[in-house]
């Protein structure tokens, strides 16, 4: 069957792989939004609402702004989500053809996946950051923090694009 994109829609069912990334990483983000509502009340006014490239609070803001991780975090999930259902809507190479199509979408929705989930935990991190300086559990990540989520974020691209390249 093709679709408006003059692409075959496929169903391949999700992998494991797949399932463990959404448990994983709905797992923290329901965790943090849980650590947020439970520490509420003993939030002070003024909580961390941004933080410079070493990790340090270059911004303190009212505890309202730690709803807007969890808010970018859910319009994220949702938006991934919908991208994942449709892998033939995804850009894909001039050499895809009936004999590699499935192979391409379930690539590209793999990626996808762990994109998302990613960026679930990120957020999640971000958030419990800000809760425990504001709570004075701890001093936060520190200067590690960004260099680690930016190569968490571009080795899954990278990797990725270097196994779409094996596609025949």
């Amino acid at each position: 069957m093709v679709n408006s994109w003059g692409r075959e829609k496929i169903e391949i069912p999700k992998t494991k792989g797949e399932w463990i990334w959404d448990i994983i990483g709905y797992m923290f983000f329901i965790g943090s939004i849980i650590l947020l509502v439970f520490v509420w009340s003993s939030l002070p006014e003024q909580v961390p609402s941004h933080y410079n490239a070493a990790g340090e609070v270059d911004r303190w803001g009212s505890k309202i702004e730690l709803f807007i991780l969890p808010g970018v975090g859910l319009f994220t999930a949702i938006l991934m989500q919908i991208f994942e259902r449709f892998p033939e809507m995804h850009n894909y190479p001039a050499r895809l053809n009936e004999s590699n199509t499935e192979q391409f979408y379930l690539h590209s929705r793999k990626l996808l996946n762990r994109l998302k989930n990613i960026c679930l935990i990120l957020f999640s991190l971000i958030l419990y950051e800000s809760i425990s300086i504001a709570m004075e559990w701890g001093n936060g990540f520190g200067k590690w923090f960004l260099p680690l989520a930016l190569v968490g974020t571009f080795l899954p691209i990278v990797h990725g694009l270097i196994q779409q390249r094996k596609i025949k």
